[in-house]
């Protein structure tokens, strides 16, 4: 655990130099920082770490990110970082190696002695709001809402294609090509002009199925489809529909998560939202009526941004978040 809060900045030129490091289904993101202030562009392996029978591979982590931290270490005249911050897709559920051998690893690797595991649904948090009360819904290929009232975190949905996600990208698209494909079968609810969107992404209707369900990235072809549901929905009522529905999903997690009280506020993190307007304004009108206590703010940043402020503020003392080893892990050794 850490001390707490910091209570004061020390001065620029004495201001740690911490390593921040976002990890997700597609690949490894690493920064320095001093402070908040990036030092330069991040690193980018396209490479995501793997999981295994323990959860996240610690072992793997730090191989894809040891050459990128060289680099960064060399860029920035051989500095080395104060406290690290590592912000990991699956740890809620799957970071048991990431506790039990990457604190350990980076204090060899590098002397780090304060480093701090989060689910990357925290960094998508704390790159959004920072340390104030509110809930962020993250919304990609996937979706997960995460919220606090700076006592504890609480998260909805986030299980993944099949038994949730609801909302998400993968969620949006499949409801788009079963709309499709009730229009190819003559069945109600169906969409020409979405099966004429099928039939150019995917190609002919009776093949689509054997070209979605073998693929071990089955979420993100779905999800590939979401752009094209967004792109007839001014036209088309089903596709309207379908991000309607989309949006009354993401203000259900956001409610389930958004505290009572204490000001809270509600953001959005994840590239689900470049769909725009589309999908934008129903999730407005459904936030105002299901959180009027909690307006909505932009994102301040994102996971990668949410992982420097967790590193900075672990380097000179400790964090204004809630402790919750599964959500975020602490160790920071005097």
């Amino acid at each position: 655990m850490t001390d707490g809060p910091a209570t004061s900045r020390p001065p620029e030129d004495q201001t740690p130099v911490v390593l921040a490091v976002d990890s997700g289904g597609s690949g490894l993101r690493a920064v320095l920082a001093r402070g908040t202030e990036m030092l330069g562009e991040p690193v980018v392996s396209e490479e995501a770490v793997r999981t295994g029978a323990r959860g996240v591979d610690a072992g793997h982590l730090l191989e894809l990110l040891s050459p990128m931290a060289r680099r960064l270490f060399a860029d920035a005249g051989g500095a080395r970082p104060a406290a690290v911050a590592v912000g990991a897709a699956g740890f809620a559920s799957l970071g048991e190696q990431l506790r039990a051998e990457l604190p350990s690893a980076l204090a060899r690797e590098w002397g780090v002695r304060r480093v701090a595991l989060v689910a990357d649904a925290v960094a998508a948090y704390t790159g959004a709001l920072g340390a104030r009360p509110g809930a962020v819904i993250a919304a990609g290929t996937g979706l997960i809402a995460i919220g606090t009232d700076l006592t504890a975190w609480r998260r909805a949905d986030g299980w993944g294609h099949l038994l949730g996600d609801c909302g998400g990208g993968a969620w949006i698209g499949r409801a788009g090509l079963e709309a499709a494909m009730r229009a190819y079968d003559g069945r109600g609810g169906g969409s020409a002009r979405l099966l004429a969107r099928a039939e150019r992404v995917f190609g002919p209707p009776a093949g689509i199925p054997g070209r979605i369900y073998p693929r071990a990235d089955r979420p993100a072809v779905l999800a590939s489809f979401a752009p094209e549901v967004a792109a007839c929905a001014g036209a088309d009522p089903v596709a309207a529909g379908i991000l309607r529905e989309a949006a009354r999903h993401m203000a259900d997690a956001a409610a389930a998560v958004c505290p009572a009280s204490g000001g809270p506020r509600v953001a959005l993190t994840g590239g689900l939202f470049k769909l725009g307007a589309p999908l934008l304004a129903p999730l407005e009108a459904e936030l105002a009526q299901r959180l009027p206590h909690a307006p909505p703010m932009p994102a301040e940043g994102d996971p990668l941004v949410g992982a420097v402020r967790i590193a900075a503020a672990l380097a000179v003392g400790g964090l204004a978040l809630p402790y919750d080893e599964r959500m975020l892990y602490v160790v920071a050794e005097k």
